[in-house]
């Protein structure tokens, strides 16, 4: 069985919270990661949009540091993807991807992208709810997009290999970004507006940009993105967004970006990485092939990740 994640809060949680990613009681840890037999998950630097300028340039780095303490304390459980090779799953450790959640991180200097490469950063979401010096977020007020600094750090991240991430982002701020790219675009943990009315998911415009991107969208277990009333979704939505985005063409376009740990467990229609495989299961007892089942789980994520013009 193979799971390929594209979204998580758990290296911070446990950086916040002093836990550790052997074993904990959050939604992820090393023991339940081996439960798999190849297991990649991006583990997320996320900055709330309390923190700007040095406060949020020193919580990614205390975030970043704790993930690189965390490897090397569990080498034998996990490693770090860094070049390609590393993702030749040729062992049974769980690979672990450092990711950024809004790009305030940078802490408005160009110069830190640097520090992202360092640290081994491959996917960076430019905003979460709110406004930073790249532009503005889907939950905050306005009609505003990228900025100048926005139209700047775009370009270097794509000069860094470090791939854009859109989720969160306001539709102005999805337009503009999609309209200066040169490389493919993805919204690791976004749903279906069409399936649910949520702000934070994706037109079918927006998916269709993606996916003739050649990026990725990543299913989000979130309850509040999966149905209009919260409270009563359910595993059975995630086939429904997953459904529509594979009926706009998604087969290869579509993985899972499940936003565990980015809230409390009765948030989520699953309660931790030990229910993906019932979640797999529900995929295959309404007549998905193994094969695409495979790809939403595994394949898309992992072929990206793998294509040399990317890295």
């Amino acid at each position: 069985m193979r799971y390929f994640d594209l979204h998580c809060d758990t290296m911070t949680e446990c950086c916040v919270k002093d836990k550790h990613i052997d074993k904990n009681d959050l939604h992820i840890d090393c023991q339940r990661a081996a439960e798999f037999d190849t297991y990649i998950q991006c583990y997320a630097v996320w900055i709330p949009d309390n923190l700007r300028g040095d406060a949020a340039f020193h919580r990614f780095q205390q975030v970043a540091e704790r993930f690189s303490e965390e490897i090397l304390h569990h080498e034998q459980a996990m490693y770090q993807y860094r070049t390609l090779e590393d993702l030749a799953h040729s062992d049974s450790r769980h690979c672990a991807v450092l990711t950024v959640e809004n790009a305030a991180a940078l802490g408005g200097r160009l110069e830190n992208i640097a520090e992202f490469a360092q640290f081994g950063v491959k996917l960076c979401g430019l905003t979460w709810n709110g406004e930073n010096e790249l532009g503005r977020g889907v939950r905050a007020p306005g009609n505003g997009g990228i900025t100048p600094f926005g139209r700047q750090v775009v370009r270097e991240l794509e000069k860094n290999r470090i791939v854009v991430d859109l989720s969160h982002a306001s539709p102005e701020l999805f337009y503009d970004v999609a309209s200066i790219s040169e490389r493919p675009i993805v919204a690791t943990h976004s749903n279906a507006k069409k399936v649910c009315r949520h702000a934070r998911n994706l037109t079918d415009e927006q998916f269709d940009i993606i996916r003739l991107s050649g990026g990725l969208v990543g299913l989000n277990l979130y309850k509040g993105f999966l149905n209009d009333e919260p409270d009563r979704a359910a595993v059975t939505d995630v086939l429904r967004h997953a459904e529509h985005f594979l009926s706009l063409g998604g087969e290869n376009t579509l993985a899972i970006g499940a936003d565990l740990d980015g809230g409390e467990k009765n948030d989520f229609v699953v309660s931790g990485l030990e229910e993906v495989p019932e979640l797999m299961e529900m995929f295959l007892r309404h007549n998905y092939s193994e094969m695409l089942v495979d790809k939403i789980f595994f394949k898309n994520a992992d072929d990206f990740f793998k294509k040399k013009d990317l890295f």
